[in-house]
């Protein structure tokens, strides 16, 4: 009766339906959090199978390309990863080399191989061999009419070069070796490093770390918040990222100064998606360890062409 008189047995009501409400919410949570574990478990475990049958399927490329090698016997003569005063010293010969007018074709070949105009032009001169060309797409070629030189380079950046023949190979040093003032940004989940460079030496480096968690085994509850955390840290990072290359976007004051944008091939084309950064070039790289030596690793791996012999 006094609850009624001094208005409490309304309250008392109240809070009761709130104590069902917050009863059936946190049910609710409980049930979404479980979900979310199943769904991060599931996706681990289908990466986990992704990655075990890209590598059976590299593994089984090769074995493919052995046969094939040995029922056709089409092989490369050489294969080698240039980089620095070797391969200064490989363009060095190439761009010396001369023949008569029109006796030297270069051509840059897309990730979908040779244009038919340009395999008829090269099948004249490698015969079947002009299959290899197809091997190490994209790439550049260059062949002369006598047969004497054939070989491809892949470089950072294929250049976008239509077939051309002139008396030399039309080879620019610039898509091979580091040329004048630029900047490379490694990125990774948990790194950042960028450096400025004059050639090849680095004039400016800024780099950081952030506290991103690793790998979780757990399931239930506990992993569902160890993804959450996990995927805010990320973010967070990315931001930081974005922050630190801000100069390089269009209007920035480092717009004008060409940026190559290296590491893990998801966090990079995140970066870029997210950002209004237009880079010269973006590659997937292997740099572990610290920021200032992850970026010389990165920077080596980026700036190396591979050889191949025809």
């Amino acid at each position: 009766m006094f609850d009624e008189l001094l208005g409490r047995a309304s309250l008392k009501d109240r809070i009761a339906e709130l104590e069902d409400e917050n009863e059936r919410l946190r049910k609710r949570y409980e049930a979404e959090s479980e979900r979310r574990a199943d769904a991060a478990t599931a996706r681990q475990d289908a990466e986990e199978r992704l990655n075990r049958l890209e590598d059976r399927i590299a593994q089984l490329e090769g074995e493919l390309e052995r046969v094939e090698e040995a029922e056709t016997g089409m092989a490369v003569r050489h294969r080698e990863q240039l980089r620095g005063a070797r391969l200064e010293s490989v363009l060095d010969r190439l761009t010396t080399f001369r023949t008569g007018p029109e006796g030297a074709l270069t051509v840059g070949v897309d990730r979908d191989g040779l244009s038919e105009s340009t395999r008829g032009e090269l099948e004249s001169v490698l015969g079947d061999r002009v299959a290899l060309v197809d091997d190490a797409a994209p790439c550049l070629c260059c062949v002369d009419d006598a047969g004497l030189l054939a070989v491809t380079l892949a470089p950072p950046v294929v250049p976008d070069q239509d077939a051309t023949w002139r008396d030399r190979f039309a080879l620019e040093r610039e898509w091979f070796l580091p040329t004048g003032r630029h900047a490379v940004a490694l990125v990774r989940t948990d790194l950042f490093a960028l450096g400025v460079y004059e050639g090849a030496d680095r004039v400016d480096y800024r780099g950081f770390e952030s506290d991103v968690k690793g790998s979780h085994s757990k399931g239930g509850f506990s992993q569902a918040r160890f993804e959450r955390i996990r995927d805010g840290q990320i973010d967070d990072h990315l931001e930081r990222c974005r922050d630190a290359l801000a100069a390089y976007e269009p209007g920035g004051e480092a717009a004008d100064m060409p940026l190559s944008l290296v590491g893990q091939r998801g966090i990079v084309d995140a970066l870029v998606e997210e950002s209004s950064l237009e880079p010269a070039a973006t590659a997937a790289v292997d740099a572990t360890g610290d920021p200032k030596p992850a970026l010389e690793d990165a920077v080596r791996s980026f700036w190396t062409t591979e050889l191949r012999v025809l």
